[in-house]
């Protein structure tokens, strides 16, 4: 079997010094907001360069948390993408706001920049790009739109933990930057977990309010905030990670430069793009394929894992069919139907790789 994702090879690396972790958290009986939470955010602020992390209890949350301490709320429009998680947009229905979908580029499957001037009005608030499958947003286009408009940008950073543009990383270009520590991701926890970054202080602290119940002062609300707080044994077990993060990306890019080399030249199949702004850390690899059902019988008979990576757009999921009725973006439309992510981590080896890729090739030739 060569599943999506392989946890328990990544696990084996770390065994030793997560146990050790581990026991120390339970020795020490602090659990919540502990010192691991405070290393790690000055960590992750420190790698990525920027001035504050604000940890919270997941991506989605820091999605919402992010937008709340902004001032994003009802009566405003977000501009996002249509092809994502649908957490993305409700980060913006949690605030109250609008979002406002944007089509696709059919190459890097990102938001169409080209688009996105369109759909600003009145009420447009803020920009939400979310930097897809570990592929950067072409931020150099997307920030002087932004400014140009008076509109602040909150990367949805979900499946990029490092990657960059110009050496710079995604979530440090916009008002904050939000990642999910969601255990298959690049960076991943043993549970739900999140973090936001921005430059700010004003904001950093509004984060570190809204996470914690709304309270500066033990006891004392000032606002109406979340229980959203990261604990101490999914903090220990990120900061195990981070001190691996460029490795396993690295690794995720040699699994890419493998599939591309063995994938070369097959018939009624697009091989992921890069644009040569950023740096790719392929959280996904999602090709896309004409005939993509006799792809994925094929692979799951050989038992290979296969998934699709979105089956539906959002505006055409049911909790927003209604609203968006007569909204048409047929470039993620058209992507839904023919995209599929092959078994992509760092533990992938040249052999399993040539299974995968022989074992497509033949459903296309068959």
């Amino acid at each position: 079997m060569i599943p999506m994702v392989d946890l328990k090879a990544q696990y084996a690396d770390l065994r030793e010094e997560i146990e050790q972790g581990f026991t120390a958290v339970l020795d020490s009986a602090q659990f919540i907001l502990g010192p691991n939470v405070q290393a790690l955010e000055e960590e992750v602020a420190n790698y990525l360069g920027t001035a504050h992390a604000v940890s919270c209890n997941s991506g989605t949350d820091a999605l919402h948390l992010a937008l709340s301490a902004l001032g994003v709320g009802p009566g405003d429009e977000v501009i996002t993408t249509p092809f994502t998680f649908i957490a993305t947009a409700e980060a913006i229905r949690y605030v109250g706001a609008t979002p406002v979908f944007v089509d696709i580029d059919g190459q890097t499957f990102n938001i169409d920049l080209n688009q996105v001037e369109d759909a600003i009005s009145p009420r447009t608030r803020a920009i939400m790009p979310v930097h897809l499958f570990g592929q950067p947003v072409d931020l150099a286009a997307l920030m002087p739109l932004a400014e140009l408009h008076g509109l602040m940008v909150v990367e949805d950073c979900a499946q990029s933990f490092g990657a960059a543009v110009d050496g710079r990383m995604t979530g440090t270009f916009g008002a904050a930057g939000a990642y999910s520590f969601f255990p298959s991701k690049n960076l991943g926890a043993y549970g739900d977990a999140g973090l936001v970054v921005t430059s700010d202080a004003t904001t950093a602290q509004e984060l570190r309010v809204l996470r914690n119940h709304g309270s500066r002062e033990r006891y004392h609300h000032n606002v109406i905030g979340y229980n959203s707080r990261l604990d101490e044994i999914q903090a220990m077990i990120l900061r195990a990670k981070l001190s691996r993060i460029d490795r396993y990306n690295a690794c995720r890019r040699r699994v890419a430069q493998s599939y591309r080399e063995r994938l070369a030249g097959v018939p009624g199949i697009a091989l992921p793009h890069e644009d040569g702004r950023g740096r790719h850390v392929y959280h996904q690899y999602t090709l896309l394929a004409c005939d993509r059902d006799a792809i994925m019988t094929a692979l799951r008979s050989a038992n290979i894992g296969c998934a699709v990576y979105y089956p539906v757009p959002l505006h055409r999921q049911p909790v927003f069919r209604d609203a968006y009725a007569d909204v048409s973006l047929p470039m993620a439309e058209k992507i839904s139907e023919h995209c599929l992510s092959l078994p992509i981590y760092p533990e992938l080896d040249d052999q399993q790789i040539m299974r995968v890729a022989q074992t497509i090739r033949h459903a296309v030739d068959a």
